[in-house]
């Protein structure tokens, strides 16, 4: 894994190693750009690195350059390790886990169509403010501090962003992450009907897997498709970027694996007021042990 100035150095590397290549090759960019069919602004953009190739991008132009094997298996395999960026949560701190939150906002307003995996919980954008504040507070050791109110109050802002219809939001949740209380049942009863009432908007797509679905794939980490651009795959102690079209092709493919097995559309909004009532059954004072 990368943290970000190691990420940086490997792609302004990448970047000079291809422009050294063309220039020994004695081409011009305007060449080198109509033997790989691209154009010469988007060689000029990778070679300065304003740009981040691509692992198709590189593949092309060692074929065109006629790149010798060995040379261009190491400029591919470092291709594909400048097109993955790992963030983690404790270098994110060091600037303010809260501009994290602002990132994401304008990941997702540079987008028309977001497609989420949620296997453990509802995403930032599914979440009321107090399912929200539990969720971003500490509890466990080693965990960097955070200003939970600021990262709360960022996370809101960025879920005005389902007001545009103009943008498609596809979630896919498992039943799991549904049910799973990750807040006391005063606070669930209101994440579900969140969950409800979002589901019925005319741009939003909440698709449940439920338990007895039988799904031939491992639900194994939350990740969100944007457009079909890049993905972000959450983990314990961080966040990976991936660049690569063909990563961004695979998650996009899982995605619908996995919202093919699932309730959908009228289906799913009947279960998750389903779920809905059940907490609020649960949360009534006349619940047994109450």
């Amino acid at each position: 894994m990368l943290e970000p100035g190691r990420q940086d150095e490997q792609r302004a590397t990448l970047a000079e190693m291809l422009r050294e290549l063309r220039r020994a090759a004695g081409l011009s960019g305007e060449r080198l750009a109509a033997r790989c069919a691209m154009s010469q602004a988007k060689i000029s953009r990778i070679e300065t690195g304003k740009v981040l190739a691509s692992v198709i991008d590189v593949e092309q132009i060692v074929a065109a350059l006629a790149v010798p094997d060995e040379a261009a298996e190491k400029l591919v395999a470092l291709a594909r390790v400048a097109n993955v960026g790992y963030t983690s949560w404790r270098s994110l701190a060091r600037t303010g886990l809260w501009r994290g939150q602002l990132e994401i906002k304008a990941l997702h307003e540079s987008s028309r169509l977001v497609r989420q995996f949620l296997p453990a919980i509802p995403s930032g954008l599914l979440q009321t403010p107090d399912y929200a504040r539990q969720v971003l507070t500490s509890t466990m050791k080693g965990r960097p501090g955070r200003d939970v109110d600021r990262m709360v109050e960022a996370r809101l802002a960025w879920q005005r962003v389902l007001d545009d219809i103009d943008r498609q939001f596809k979630f896919v949740l498992t039943e799991q992450a549904v049910r799973w209380r990750r807040a006391p049942l005063s606070v669930m009863v209101g994440q579900a009907a969140n969950l409800l009432a979002t589901a019925e908007r005319e741009n939003v797509d909440i698709s449940v897997v439920p338990q007895t679905a039988e799904v031939l794939a491992s639900p194994l980490n939350i990740f969100v498709v944007y457009d079909e651009r890049l993905v972000t795959v959450e983990l314990f102690s961080g966040t990976v970027a991936l660049r690569d079209p063909q990563d961004v092709a695979y998650h996009a493919e899982l995605f619908e694996t996995f919202r093919s097995r699932a309730y959908r559309g009228d289906e799913a909004v009947e279960f998750l007021r389903s779920v809905a009532d059940d907490f609020r059954r649960a949360g009534s004072p006349a619940a047994p042990g109450k």
